[in-house]
């Protein structure tokens, strides 16, 4: 079948930050079906005004000019998401897919996609990588009532019309369950782990070490990700002044690799603190295979977050990124991937408190057999759970399914799918 798949912020094993819609087309091309992968190209001067084609690994990407970046404002951000969803729509109507594949963030793809669907009387089945809009609005990115009421509206408008629905936690599924209104098929399929490209053991790691020599042989906390205002990762810088209080020379560095809106607040702290160029390394940003070499060099691979309860339900890619190559965990939040840290011992749930968060990473990281224990059930997890392959399939099959079942039940003018399926349906974990 001919999929679009509409994703804002794509990105190839190439570049830098998330590459779950490139994995995922990829392997619904290996499957049989033709991709058509509508996005944006992120730069602030491409050279080109209008859309550009490329085949990436036998998915068709359609690049559209709309530079974004983490440092901008909310009004900025607003823009950059409308006009995204207004090419993106005239894009996906002259493709005349099969089915439409929206997945957020921003919540506005899935205006593209009703749109289409509608027109053109075609399944729509939409993935939620966050709750949109709580998560805005509890970071305070969304304050005028207009605006929350039509992303209320959008919201609720998007879960009646998808003839499925996938959501990428437990805890994001359970939100989008208290809005259906009607029994629609509802999936949960997270993040998963790059075996293939991460491998199944250090091999690579003396690499990294290589092009940093400032890090010597101690060991390392990673950080590989987004530097904006919801991560906190000036946190890490508190936590490895602590560290170096207590252990001195000895202390084990940290190492973080990325930018964002609070890079030079980090910088700023981490040098105030006087860590920067000590025990606490900032780097720029490097694509998804060049980071591979980071995370298997790393004895710890954490995911942080600024203290925002909405963001419990996140599916963090740095979480499973540590889990790919067998590093052991550190996360400072709760929710799902707390309880798997815990219950699989993965490694630290780390304090807010950044004195205490030192205390838990200099003992673990002083109980070698302990922190082997921990890496050796990462990888254990990451194939058993979270294997790119198996989830993969899982999502191909919920979009061959919407597609023959649309076909089975047809379509009515008023809306885009008519979900009598019975109950709703889940993959993976039962949302309780």
């Amino acid at each position: 079948m001919k999929i679009v798949y509409i994703h804002q912020y794509f990105n190839s094993r190439e570049m830098s930050g998330s590459t779950r819609s490139y994995e995922m087309a990829r392997r619904m091309v290996l499957r049989g079906h033709e991709v058509h992968l509508i996005t944006s190209d992120r730069r602030a001067n491409p050279c080109y005004r209008g859309w550009r084609q490329e085949d990436i690994d036998g998915i068709q990407v359609h690049w559209f000019p709309v530079p974004y970046r983490n440092a901008d404002g909310h009004k900025q951000r607003v823009k950059s998401f409308l006009r995204f969803a207004f090419h993106a729509t005239t894009r996906a109507f002259k493709l005349a897919p099969d089915l439409i594949f929206a997945s957020s963030t921003p919540l506005t793809v899935s205006l593209p996609a009703l749109l289409v669907a509608w027109a053109r009387k075609r399944p729509f089945v939409f993935e939620a990588r966050d709750l949109w809009p709580e998560l805005p609005i509890a970071v305070g990115a969304l304050k005028n009532p207009i605006a929350r009421w039509l992303a209320h509206v959008l919201e609720r408008e998007t879960y009646r019309r998808a003839c499925a629905i996938v959501a990428l936690s437990p805890g994001i599924a359970k939100g989008i369950q208290k809005q259906l209104q009607q029994p629609t098929p509802l999936h949960v399929i997270p993040n998963a782990c790059d075996g293939d490209l991460f491998g199944s053991s250090h091999n690579e790691c003396q690499g990294f070490r290589d092009q940093h020599p400032e890090l010597g042989e101690a060991p390392f906390v990673l950080y590989a990700g987004t530097l904006g205002r919801i991560n906190n990762v000036a946190y890490l810088a508190h936590v490895a002044k602590h560290c170096l209080d207590r252990c001195g020379a000895d202390s084990p560095k940290f190492v973080v690799i990325g930018h964002g809106a609070e890079d030079e607040d980090i910088r700023a702290a981490a040098e105030n603190l006087g860590v920067l160029g000590r025990n606490f390394f900032m780097y720029r940003p490097v694509s998804k295979r060049e980071v591979v070499q980071a995370y298997q060099a790393a004895s710890l691979g954490s995911s942080i977050f600024a203290d925002v309860p909405e963001m419990e339900n996140n599916s963090a890619n740095k979480f499973f990124d540590t889990l790919a190559p067998g590093t052991a965990v550190a996360i400072n939040y709760g929710g799902w991937q707390a309880a798997l840290v815990q219950e699989h011992d993965l490694g630290l749930v780390l304090d807010r408190d950044p004195a205490k968060a030192a205390d838990a990473i200099v003992g673990l990281l002083g109980a070698p057999e302990r922190l082997q224990v921990c890496a050796d059930n990462a990888h254990r997890l990451a194939g058993s759970q979270f294997d790119r392959e198996d989830l993969a399939e899982q999502l191909v099959k919920v979009l061959e399914t919407a597609v023959h079942d649309f076909r089975a039940t047809n379509s009515s003018p008023s809306r885009t799918c008519e979900n009598e399926s019975g109950p709703t349906s889940r993959s993976l974990f039962q949302s309780q």
